[in-house]
């Protein structure tokens, strides 16, 4: 439909609207006044990893229906069964994938063990056996 010449044009001015300031009728008097010492600044290099010893990697394929798996052994007898638990479900995470923990060895799904391997030396460990 065309214009009609009879309807009015409404006049929009933005600096004058009603939207061009939203907080123009806030009221800012009885607010605390912002922190004044300045934020801590975060520490420039990261601190390495302490030490905790060696980890063999191997992928292994026989008995899991052609697929492949890489499996993380010989953890150092100081490390208890709960942190290789816990280290069992951070490396899944990281890797974005499945895998369990079978006694003292960390079975992560698919054959990643570059992945698998950057975890464990971010973590501290020396790694041995399958990288690529």
């Amino acid at each position: 439909m065309g214009k009609r010449s009879s309807e009015k044009k409404i006049q929009f001015d933005a600096a004058s609207g009603p939207l061009a300031n939203p907080f123009a009728a806030l009221n800012l008097s009885g607010l605390p006044e912002g922190p004044t010492e300045p934020l801590p600044e975060a520490p420039s290099e990261k601190e390495p990893p302490a030490r905790r010893g060696r980890v063999v990697l191997r992928r292994e394929k026989s008995q899991r229906g052609g697929k492949t798996v890489v499996v993380v052994g010989d953890f150092e007898a100081r490390i208890p069964a709960g942190e290789i638990e816990d280290l069992g479900r951070a490396v899944r995470k990281a890797c974005g994938c499945g895998g369990t923990v079978r006694g003292r060895e960390i079975e992560v799904q698919g054959d990643q063990p570059a992945r698998v391997a950057a975890f464990f030396r971010e973590q501290g460990f020396r790694v041995a056996g399958v990288v690529e």
